[in-house]
């Protein structure tokens, strides 16, 4: 298993070596907001939301620029560099159990709430059973093969953020170390993590949202991305809708958790897991995920409907 810096606090060190090695966390960053008027998208007003016929809450991101990873973080989050995204639609909230059991049937997550996030979730049940279902609920093309675990990001159903659509998403506009700025202060206003969290997970949304009105970005849970994992992809990624590496056994996670470190709750921090890990291991309470869901072609080049 591929090293990586640890999801978990001092407590839980000692169980998680069981399972894998720990890298590491690198230093920190202080960085202010880019001045009006900069190339990266401002966030003034939060976009617009829907309803999906499942009765599930989407945010409307606007496509744009922004500059991702962090030239002074840790070594796979350099080079720092420009990417641009459509726009896309995304859940405003992680998943929740009360979601996920509506619509696999199940509900494997260790802190029983219907309105906390599911966690205990690998990325095939995260990508694979639950987007393909809800896709299907909702009168949607599936965007996952269902044995190869591939995406078509030109069907019209609900898959898993890439990394760099989340990390637009949780930014909203700024190069600080989190969506709201760079002070670590402000954290317990927006995230559920080790130092408010009481050693478990919450109910979604009860913490500020960001710029974007996008909830739980930087805690509760971690939260699986589309892509692979690679320590060095940064350098040789496209600059245009990044979607990862083409092969690897781990895939990205992104955001703190309940039990996160604030500097693991930046916004550029990068974490990596095998596929089935909360399968085959001893199942993590620290994974969750949020879906998104493509704009027509149109609306995801210029913003509109």
């Amino acid at each position: 298993m591929r090293k990586r810096r640890s999801v978990f606090g001092k407590s839980e060190l000692v169980l998680f070596l069981a399972c894998c090695a720990v890298l590491a966390a690198g230093c920190r960053r202080e960085e202010t907001p880019l001045p009006v008027g900069s190339s990266e998208t401002p966030s003034p007003v939060a976009p617009e939301t829907i309803t999906t016929k499942s009765g599930i809450v989407m945010v409307k991101v606007p496509p744009g620029e922004f500059t991702m990873g962090d030239a002074a973080g840790n070594d796979d989050e350099k080079p720092a560099h420009n990417v641009r995204v459509d726009g896309f639609l995304m859940d405003a909230c992680e998943v929740t159990q009360e979601s996920y059991q509506r619509i696999t049937g199940k509900n494997p997550s260790k802190s029983k709430g219907p309105d906390k996030p599911v966690e205990q979730v690998s990325w095939y049940k995260a990508a694979v059973l639950y987007c393909n279902m809800r896709s299907a609920r909702d009168e949607l093309e599936p965007c996952y093969d269902a044995e190869t675990g591939e995406c078509n990001f030109e069907a019209s159903g609900y898959r898993l953020p890439t990394e760099a659509e989340w990390e637009y998403a949780c930014r909203c506009g700024k190069r600080a170390k989190y969506g709201f700025g760079n002070g670590e202060s402000l954290l317990s206003k927006h995230a559920w993590f080790k130092g408010n969290s009481g050693k478990t997970t919450h109910p979604v949304g009860t913490k500020a949202p960001n710029d974007w009105g996008l909830y739980d970005m930087h805690g509760n849970v971690m939260e699986w991305c589309h892509d692979r994992y690679g320590e060095d992809y940064y350098g040789n990624s496209p600059a245009v809708n990044p979607t990862g590496p083409t092969s690897g056994d781990e895939c990205v996670l992104r955001g703190g958790s309940w039990s996160s470190s604030p500097e693991s709750c930046r916004a550029a921090a990068r974490y990596s897991e095998t596929r089935q890990f909360a399968d085959a291991c001893f199942g993590s309470d620290n994974y969750g995920f949020r879906c998104v869901k493509r704009l027509p072609n149109s609306a995801a080049a210029s913003g509109g409907q």
